[in-house]
């Protein structure tokens, strides 16, 4: 049953690696129940991501490494109810990714949850896990750059990629990644230039929060896009500004994303 639901996971990942191929961009959003992915299934949103930034967002929690796998698969239920067409990527949570074993089984109860991929913080220390993960054929992304879940270690939300070390340890895990099975990729606040860079020299999709234009896809959190976040972070643009509905503003960041107006250069880091 499995091996079957995979295959078709598989399938919809291919038409966005042959979609990136011919130069054109995707959109992703979160979403952490059904009504608001329903909203962006329907404005064709191409991946909607179940986050971990559901802890802070929809928990009230200060950061995301409190969030259990129990909350992942619950919201991840939800969500999967209101999606019919977009792709579904759910986050695997703190502490859950360095034991390869864990990982296997934490992958697995989301995708059985309804995930057609799994999200990965990933570092040097993954690789094996993520090797395993693509040899078990269990799609997934690799999220490099800031990690949200190291954020409290690294002593704060801290832009990557501003010196030469930063710069090749980042390329380096990106090929890395690619090269262990990755499906694709998610960059964090990473100056924009390094992002493009590794865009450029990846053959998967890459989705860019915080990282300038050059990557293949942006995504935002749902509430940050609807102005809902009080003290937004630089890169975050209040579609809601500009639209009459929920459904208007997804759809014009889909476009802006799309055409490659969002973000501009002050939406941007270098």
């Amino acid at each position: 049953m499995i091996t079957g639901i995979i295959h078709y996971m598989k399938d919809k990942i291919k038409r966005l690696q042959k979609l990136v191929r011919t130069g054109a961009k995707f959109s992703v959003l979160t979403a952490y129940d059904a009504t608001i992915a329903r909203v962006l299934d329907e404005q064709e949103i191409e991946v909607i991501l179940v986050g971990d930034s559901l802890g802070m967002v929809v928990h009230g929690q200060d950061s995301t490494s409190l969030v259990t796998l129990a909350e992942m698969e619950s919201h991840t239920i939800m969500v999967r109810r209101g999606v019919k067409s977009a792709l579904l990527m759910s986050d695997i949570p703190m502490a859950c990714g360095y034991d390869t074993r864990v990982a296997m089984e934490s992958a697995l109860c989301l995708m059985r949850a309804g995930a057609d991929m799994v999200k990965f913080e990933a570092d040097e220390a993954m690789l094996p896990t993520l090797r395993e993960l693509s040899r078990q054929g269990l799609p997934f992304c690799a999220h490099i750059g800031l990690r949200p879940q190291q954020a409290l270690k690294e002593g704060g939300y801290k832009i990557k990629g501003r010196d030469d070390a930063q710069r090749k340890t980042l390329l380096s895990l990106a090929k890395s990644a690619e090269d262990a099975g990755a499906d694709m990729l998610l960059i964090e606040c990473v100056v924009s230039d390094l992002a493009k860079e590794i865009t450029d020299n990846v053959q998967i999709p890459v989705v860019g929060i915080g990282s300038g234009a050059g990557t293949d896809a942006q995504v935002l959190v749902i509430y940050d896009l609807l102005g809902l976040n009080p003290k937004p972070a630089t890169f975050v643009r209040n579609f809601m500004q500009e639209s009459s509905s929920i459904a208007e503003a997804v759809q014009l960041f889909r476009q802006e994303t799309l055409n490659g107006n969002y973000p501009n250069s002050e939406q941007s880091y270098t």
